[in-house]
């Protein structure tokens, strides 16, 4: 977790992403998020926490340009990156002005190798000299990879495949990385692997991280700042070792209180005792 001084230097960064009061809907009349907004600054970590069906996905795909494609729409708000509007752009276009998004679930072309997928990621660019340096990068940040390079990404475990995921995203030199649900299935010492890799880019690349992410504990030690979605609203934001010491995130999400650690089960009245929605 960043020091105090680096945590103060989070908070006067250049913003590069805002989100402004969006709302989403789905087949035009199921409203998912509802006045939605955020700010990522420049060279940060910033965590988008929440339960299943929180909107932590929806509001990465209205970033992406995405939602099209499931028949979503952003229908209020602005989203703005480097100071210009981004939500009309093609997901291709986007890429090039620096925002990629690693979607949920690893999706990898299962029948080229490591080493093709990978490339795949860097079919914006040109310049032979430098893709083969930044491939080199990325086996230097995931050895795992460099060992499977030549084999086909379907039979890769679901690490290698998060890391196949991540490792492409980065082949495009993107300024901003859109990660969402980088812990999905995957075992808890594979998860703090992936994290300290992300840690990692974030502070040798200067990698900028807007990360989607249901497991609170981990994400919230590695991340700078964070933002608590429910029901298609961020209820709670703040220093992510703010919100780590906060009663109700560390009852309701972390399963901690002052007794000790609880299970939602044996939490009473948890809709009433949620402050911060009344």
């Amino acid at each position: 977790m960043l020091d105090t001084a680096m945590q103060k230097d989070a908070k006067t960064a250049e913003t590069l992403l805002e989100v402004n009061n969006i709302e989403v809907i789905y087949n035009h009349v199921i409203l998912v998020l509802k006045g939605v907004s955020l700010s990522v600054p420049k060279g940060g970590i910033t965590a988008l926490l929440g339960g299943n069906g929180a909107g932590k996905t929806t509001t990465l795909k209205a970033i992406s340009n995405l939602l099209g494609s499931e028949r979503g729409e952003v229908t209020k708000g602005s989203i703005v990156y480097r100071g210009k509007r981004i939500q009309d752009l093609d997901p291709a276009s986007l890429v090039k002005t620096g925002v990629i998004q690693v979607m949920e679930g690893r999706h990898c072309f299962e029948h080229l190798t490591v080493e093709e997928n990978l490339m795949t990621g860097a079919y914006t660019r040109s310049g032979k000299g430098e893709i083969e340096a930044d491939l080199e990068m990325v086996y230097n940040y995931f050895p795992r990879l460099k060992v499977r390079r030549k084999s086909q990404a379907g039979y890769t475990s679901g690490g290698e495949q998060q890391m196949i995921a991540i490792g492409r995203a980065l082949m495009s030199r993107p300024e901003t990385i859109l990660l969402d649900e980088p812990s999905m299935g995957l075992a808890p010492q594979l998860v703090e692997e992936i994290f300290g890799i992300v840690k990692s880019l974030n502070e040798e690349q200067g990698a900028t991280f807007l990360l989607a992410e249901q497991n609170t504990n981990v994400a919230l030690r590695f991340a700078h700042y964070g933002y608590i979605l429910e029901s298609g609203r961020v209820v709670m934001d703040g220093e992510a070792a703010a919100l780590r010491e906060n009663p109700d995130v560390k009852e309701f999400y972390l399963g901690m209180s002052d007794e000790g650690r609880k299970s939602f089960r044996d939490v009473r009245s948890y809709r009433r005792r949620k402050r911060w929605l009344s």
